[in-house]
């Protein structure tokens, strides 16, 4: 007993083989970490992989352009877009088809969801991926597991295009049918035989109201009884500025400086006229009603000259452009600019509404904005033709004299039924486009050559009453002001000093039209050119600020 302690006691203090059997009883949890550790690096890379393709999956289910992002365009409603649910699946699977040995049990969960104007993809997977060393400890420990899972999620979103309506609300009062440039008014100056008596050196004013208006009176011995004579030689008290304005320059100067024909009677200047322009009335041709200015129509002249529809550019010989002639041609390059910056079929509506005493849908809203000029029935065409809506007091719908904004907002306002957020074809967003010279005159003219009422006093907009109420609404307010022009030669003793009244409130326009336009919408342009340009500035900003909104 004694030898066998002493032995064990040897045995016990001897260490010579400690190491060897520590390494052994450590080799087991070493190797498995090592093996856990390849394992699980294999699982992350192949997770990296899914992960990848989740994203690429998420991302392209609702790019722009994409059959997603279409198809949830054209939703009426929010919901799931199935569509794009499939495509993300289908881009999922495609992206790791080349790795598919290498796991087992996959899955893919796609959700793609439209919430208004905006976009979301979710796909989320998940997937077993085999064990090596893992599955060996298992069987020795039957505690390792013999796969890991890995899984996880990519969320992408975007915004779809907006559906937007675009109502253009339409001064053509009086003095939108001012020359578009002061080089044309100078042309008008010189052509015009309206309203001689109270400006000799020349009428700008493209007026054409209907015979016998009070406007344009005949000399002496054509003047009707209780009149006072107004134009320059005898137009069969027709105002002619606008007709003139529709006609080829050189032949319709070259017409009326021919000497008289027996056809045509020559009338005696009044008396009251200076001396130059009676020298040049007894050359003068009288040129009788305007459809005798008209191809086709030689009843009343031995001469006739072709008329234009349309005068969309200045300093052309075939016409003289007019205001309301380049806001129309402004508004069809407009519909190029929409057309080009659709995203989505009839992504953009618009329509053109006038006014003078009354405001009408002239062309109500339509996505149909990409037809000719020249085809009647499209609203390209329309506006090509917008100088035609000018005061002829005879349109019952526009009614006639003055300028009436205090018509023309709240009938606007009924016309708009609902304010949307432009998120479905069904929830459109509006935005008014008021382009005007900002004169409001409460002055009114009964239709067909009836009398004036009302003060010709020019004032300007109530912004507070006109304006709050629309963007109280929601609705945007973008406004184009075309300066009003300084009447030169004022005359102080015609229609109760009508110029100056006018003259003294421009000053007051820019102010008032700021404040009824919807904050950083407030535009000035005065040329033709500038006046496309800026519409079309304000169509982009509408575009862009509806983005930002929503």
């Amino acid at each position: 007993m004694r030898s066998f302690l002493s032995l064990m006691n040897r045995f016990r203090r001897d260490q010579r083989g400690n190491l060897a059997v520590i390494f052994a009883i450590a080799t087991v949890p070493i190797i498995a970490a090592i093996g856990y550790s390849i394992d699980y690096s294999e699982a992350m890379r192949i997770k990296a992989k899914l992960q990848s393709a989740a994203d690429a999956a998420a991302v392209a289910a609702i790019s722009q352009n994409s059959s997603g992002w279409l198809a949830a365009s054209l939703m009426t409603a929010d919901g799931h877009v199935p569509v794009a649910e499939t495509d993300a699946t289908n881009i999922f699977n495609g992206n790791i088809t080349a790795s598919s040995s290498l796991f087992n049990n996959k899955s893919v969960t796609p959700a793609v969801l439209k919430t208004g104007p905006n976009l979301t993809s979710t796909v989320t997977f998940s997937a077993d991926v085999p064990v090596t060393f893992l599955q060996v400890l298992g069987v020795i420990s039957h505690t390792a597991p013999q796969k890991l899972t890995v899984s996880g999620s990519s969320k992408a979103s975007s915004s779809l295009p907006l559906y937007l309506d675009f109502y253009l609300t339409l001064d053509v009062s009086g003095s939108m049918g001012l020359p578009s440039t002061p080089a044309e008014a100078v042309r008008m100056q010189n052509i015009n035989p309206d309203n001689f008596i109270q400006y000799p050196t020349g009428c700008t004013l493209a007026c054409h109201f209907a015979p016998q208006a009070s406007a344009c009176i005949d000399p002496a011995p054509n003047t009707p009884s209780g009149k006072t004579p107004t134009q320059r030689y005898l137009t069969n008290n027709y105002c002619m500025g606008y007709v003139y304005s529709r006609l080829g320059q050189t032949a319709l100067t070259n017409l009326i400086a021919q000497p008289s024909t027996p056809t045509v009677t020559k009338s005696k200047p009044p008396p009251s006229l200076p001396d130059a322009m009676i020298a040049n009335l007894n050359n003068t041709v009288a040129p009788g009603s305007p459809n005798s200015l008209i191809t086709g129509n030689t009843k009343s002249l031995t001469y006739s000259l072709p008329a234009v529809a349309t005068c969309p550019t200045d300093g052309t010989d075939a016409c003289i452009q007019l205001r309301a002639d380049a806001v129309g041609s402004a508004v069809n390059q407009l519909f190029v600019t929409a057309n080009t910056g659709a995203k989505i079929p009839n992504q953009f509506r618009i329509g053109l509404y006038p006014f003078i005493q009354s405001l009408y849908a002239y062309f109500p809203l339509t996505s149909a904005i990409n037809g000719s000029s020249t085809n009647s029935t499209t609203i390209n065409y329309a506006a090509a033709n917008l100088a035609s809506q000018l005061d002829t007091n005879t349109n019952a719908s526009l009614g006639s004299g003055g300028t009436h904004f205090e018509n023309a907002f709240p009938t606007m306002s009924t016309l708009i039924t609902s304010v949307g957020d432009g998120s479905a074809s069904n929830n459109t967003l509006p935005y008014v486009f008021l382009i005007t010279d900002g004169a409001e005159d409460p002055q009114t003219k009964v239709i067909n050559g009836g009398g004036w009422s009302g003060s010709n006093h020019a004032t300007t907009l109530n912004a507070t009453t006109l304006c709050k109420p629309l963007k109280d609404r929601g609705i945007i307010i973008s406004v184009l002001y075309i300066p009003y022009q300084t009447i030169q030669n004022a005359n102080a003793s015609f229609a109760n000093n009508e110029d100056g009244y006018a003259n003294s409130n421009i000053t007051n326009i820019p102010g008032s039209l700021t404040a009824c336009a919807s904050p950083g919408f407030f535009y000035t342009a005065n040329s033709p050119a500038d006046i496309a340009t800026a519409l079309n500035a304000m169509f982009n900003h509408a575009v862009v600020t509806a983005h930002i909104t929503n």
